[in-house]
């Protein structure tokens, strides 16, 4: 199963840098919302991967899906976490693909392909970046440490919400914020060390499914902005090294 995600995901891959820094047509879902043949050209070979080998499992994928699916054996996609970075050739995007069996994510695989960064957790058998074991950092005290956010396509009082959020953590002397504009990629980051905690509010399944695994499996913590146990279902999430959680938590609730 690990193969094949992988698989489906440099497959994506190949997709998306065939047609990077090339003249797009894009589409509007919404205002803000931006679309390419590329997230669907990429949503489309991944989909005919993993049916290839797994007929009978449902799909669950930003371009196809709007819903909940019912199935025990669920696969969530996101073939272009990262659109508007895409369009604006902003580095920063990836193919997100996580499979989940009765609606516990087991299998998650992240691929960067403008960096040829492979990250991939199966449930109890630790994290990778290509192959190499990672692990999230070791920073104690949230004023030592560098998070990462994203915004909602909401612009209303998600938005705002999240600015006074931000404004409540510089205020308390973490040594930055950075936002990639791509959820998984920022998960991964807690995962590997690169960041110590994450947060987001309105993230839809596709963004944060392959990640969550991820971070947990590198010793990292994920839970809903208000302190509960993650749910793939849910939609406002923190991810930390495990050691500033509470830290975090106390200024997003």
């Amino acid at each position: 199963m690990r193969q094949t995600a992988i698989k489906a995901a440099k497959e994506a891959g190949k997709i998306i840098m065939q047609s990077f820094k090339r003249s797009l047509t894009v589409k509007h879902k919404n205002v803000v919302e931006l679309l390419t043949k590329v997230d669907t050209d990429s949503e489309r070979k991944i989909i005919s991967i993993i049916k290839e080998e797994y007929p009978d499992h449902e799909i669950f994928s930003e371009e196809t899906s709007n819903k909940k699916m019912s199935s025990d054996d669920l696969w969530i996609i996101d073939p272009l976490d990262g659109t508007t970075n895409y369009v604006h050739r902003f580095p920063f995007f990836c193919v997100s693909i996580a499979y989940s069996h009765k609606n516990n994510v087991v299998l998650g695989v992240v691929f960067d392909p403008l960096r040829d960064e492979l990250f991939f957790a199966e449930k109890n058998k630790g994290a990778f970046l290509n192959d190499q074991k990672i692990k999230v950092s070791d920073i104690e005290q949230l004023s030592d440490a560098l998070l990462a956010t994203g915004f909602a396509y909401e612009r209303g009082s998600i938005m705002k919400k999240n600015l006074e959020k931000i404004e409540k953590f510089l205020s308390s002397g973490i040594h930055g914020i950075r936002r990639t504009g791509s959820a998984a990629i920022d998960l991964c980051h807690v995962a590997c060390g690169k960041a110590d905690g994450y947060w987001e509010y309105h993230l839809k399944q596709w963004d944060h499914a392959a990640g969550s695994l991820i971070v947990t499996e590198a010793g990292g913590k994920i839970t809903k902005i208000n302190g509960e146990d993650y749910e793939v279902f849910k939609n406002d999430i923190v991810a930390s090294n495990s050691k500033i959680h509470e830290q975090m938590l106390k200024i997003l609730r």
